[in-house]
């Protein structure tokens, strides 16, 4: 089983280190599958709009729904998450070199989003980098058994993980 995990600390962090490893493995062409968020800013009505981008070439999702400036509650859009989780379903069938999700959140936590598609990539060896946060790391780790290896959040180290990891799954 190939399956890694990382946890940039700042808000964003991990969201832009996953963007810039799977722009570095398209341009050595390998066949990617998965996601990756892009946060833009707003000027108003919450902090940002969150969409995802279905490896490698899109289309991109919005995920996030705009509640209004006093709102607390969470502000993702299940209904595009799993719009996304099907259009990488899609994907992972038609074959893959590695499978990227942002994050393990809050639906995975609870059973839903990427976590059948991190499950259908391990069992076709395949290997998996997930982004994940403070929050959601204990779900994490008991979906995964404690297998998932810990890459710290800096770009040339998860794409040292993949070439190994991608080595390892032709191999075996």
């Amino acid at each position: 089983m190939h399956l890694a995990y990382t946890m940039a600390p700042g808000r964003g962090d991990t969201d832009f280190i996953l963007e810039q490893v799977s722009s570095a493995l398209i341009g050595r062409g390998l066949r990617l599958c998965g996601t990756v968020q892009i946060n833009t800013e707003r000027k108003t009505d919450g902090p940002c709009d969150m969409d995802v981008k279905v490896l490698p070439t899109g289309p991109i999702v919005r995920i996030s729904q705009t509640l209004g400036p006093g709102s607390r509650g969470c502000r993702l859009n299940p209904e595009a998450l799993e719009e996304a989780v099907g259009k990488v379903q899609a994907r992972l069938a038609r074959g893959a070199d590695l499978l990227i999700i942002n994050k393990f959140g809050k639906h995975e936590a609870e059973g839903r989003g990427f976590r059948e598609v991190i499950a259908t990539a391990i069992d076709l060896n395949i290997p998996v980098v997930v982004g994940i946060n403070g929050l959601n790391r204990d779900a994490f780790l008991e979906f995964s058994g404690g297998l998932a290896e810990e890459i710290a959040p800096k770009t040339e180290e998860i794409l040292s993980w993949i070439e190994g990891a991608s080595v390892a799954a032709s191999v075996g």
